[in-house]
C-alpha cells in the first residue's frame, strides 16, 4: 500500500362563519338599543294625561300593516382570500466550462457552516467529480481528479512487539470529510443534485459512455463503497516506508476505493456508508 497514494479524496384556527358573526352582531345591537331605551326612559316621570277637546282631534290616514315597507335585508357574501406566493428567482445554470464559481457556491451552501471550502479544488469541479465517481465505480481512486484536496495530516504507523500497525490516530485525518458527508441535509442535497444534473450529465457524456447516465454510474460507485468492510480491530501492515501493504490478504485484495474507507477507520466508514445508503435510496427512487 502506497502511503503517498492514499490521500484524496400550527394548524390555523378556523374562523367563524361570516353569516353567524353577522347574526350575533345584529342581536347584540338590538339588546344594546333596547337597554338604552329603557335606561333613558326609566328616570323620567310619567306624563299626566290631559283631557282632550274635539278640536284637538285631527283625523289622520289609517296606517295598515300592508303599508309598512318590508325591511331590506342585505345578503352578506363570503369572499375567499387567495394568498399569492412570491415567485422565487431561480439562478440560471451556467455552462459547464463556466460552472466552477456556481458549483463552488452550491457546495459551500450545502456544507452549512462546515469548513469544507479550503478542501475544494478551484478548477473544473464538475468534471473532477464526474471522473472521480467514474473511477470509484470501477473500484479505483483517481487522485489527480479528486474534487477535494488531500488531508493535511500525514499517515503514521505504530510498531508493537516487532509488528507494524496502522496508527488509529491516522483515522482522524478523514474526520472532516466523513462529517461533511454525514451531516449533509438530505433534502438540500437532493435539490442541489437535481439542479446540477444537466452539468453532471454533460460532463459524463464527455467520457463517451453512450446511453448510460451519470445517475447510473453514481449508483454503481455507491455500491462499490457500500461493499467495503468495517474493520474494528487493529490493522497490521507489512513492508517499509512507502510500500506498506495489508498483511491480511483479504484486505489487500480489496479495490483501492474500498481500501480508502478502511484507512478512514471504522467510525468514519460507518458515517460515510450511512450517508451513501440515504443517497442511494434517493437516486434509485
Amino acid at each position: 500500500m502506497q502511503v503517498n497514494q492514499e490521500d484524496r479524496i400550527a394548524p390555523q384556527e378556523k374562523s367563524a362563519n361570516t353569516n353567524t358573526l353577522a347574526i350575533v352582531a345584529v342581536a347584540v345591537a338590538a339588546i344594546i338599543a333596547g337597554g338604552a331605551y329603557y335606561y333613558f326612559q326609566a328616570g323620567e316621570p310619567e306624563p299626566v294625561p290631559q283631557p282632550l277637546e274635539i278640536a284637538d282631534i285631527i283625523e289622520e290616514p289609517l296606517v295598515t300593516v300592508a303599508d309598512i315597507p318590508e325591511p331590506v335585508i342585505e345578503e352578506i357574501v363570503e369572499t375567499e382570500v387567495i394568498e399569492v406566493e412570491p415567485q422565487v428567482q431561480v439562478e440560471p445554470l451556467p455552462t459547464l466550462s463556466n460552472s466552477d464559481g456556481y458549483v463552488h457556491k452550491k457546495t459551500v451552501e450545502i456544507a452549512d457552516g462546515m469548513k469544507i471550502e479550503p478542501l475544494l479544488v478551484e478548477k473544473d469541479l464538475v468534471r473532477h467529480f464526474v471522473v472521480f465517481v467514474d473511477n470509484l465505480a470501477q473500484g479505483e481512486l483517481a487522485r489527480k481528479v479528486s474534487p477535494l484536496k488531500a488531508p493535511d495530516r500525514i499517515f503514521t504507523v505504530s510498531d508493537i512487539t516487532n509488528k507494524t500497525y496502522l496508527n488509529p490516530d491516522s483515522y482522524h485525518r478523514y474526520d472532516l470529510y466523513a462529517n461533511f458527508v454525514a451531516n449533509l441535509d438530505e433534502q438540500q442535497l437532493a435539490a442541489t443534485y437535481k439542479e446540477l444534473t444537466p452539468l453532471l450529465g454533460e460532463a459524463f457524456q464527455e467520457l463517451g459512455y453512450g446511453e448510460m447516465s451519470f445517475n447510473q454510474r453514481l449508483l454503481q460507485a455507491i455500491d462499490i463503497m457500500l461493499a467495503a468492510p468495517v474493520i474494528e480491530q487493529p490493522i497490521e501492515l507489512d513492508g517499509v516506508s512507502v510500500n506498506y501493504q495489508f498483511v491480511d490478504p483479504q484486505l489487500e485484495a480489496l479495490p483501492n476505493a474500498q481500501k480508502l474507507l478502511v484507512r478512514m477507520g471504522p467510525e468514519n466508514t460507518k458515517k460515510v456508508k450511512a450517508a451513501l445508503r440515504k443517497l442511494k435510496k434517493y437516486l434509485a427512487g
